[in-house]
């Protein structure tokens, strides 16, 4: 079964072009990305290796960020690049 997790992410642009993608709520979620179309697979594996850290060390991963069963419609921004 999938979950749905709703995180923050905070984008940094960095000198060489490429953005650090970091989560205020999960601190341990750090990663890169050179073109903003390789954000959600980039953070879905960084997320990925985050949850299973987690498992290893006994870590509750937070409950308030699953989305996945939710009984209202779920609020999130997203980037999309346009030409023009």
């Amino acid at each position: 079964m999938k979950t749905i997790i709703k995180i923050p992410l905070f984008l940094e642009p960095q000198n060489e072009g490429v953005w650090t993608i970091t989560s205020p709520l999960v601190p341990e979620l750090v990663t890169e990305i050179d073109e903003i179309d390789d954000l959600n697979s980039c953070v879905h594996d960084a997320l990925a290796a985050v949850i299973e850290l987690y498992q290893n060390i006994g870590k509750p991963f937070p409950t308030n960020l699953r989305a996945d069963g939710a009984e209202a419609p779920v609020w999130f921004e997203s980037l999309v690049m346009v030409e023009g």
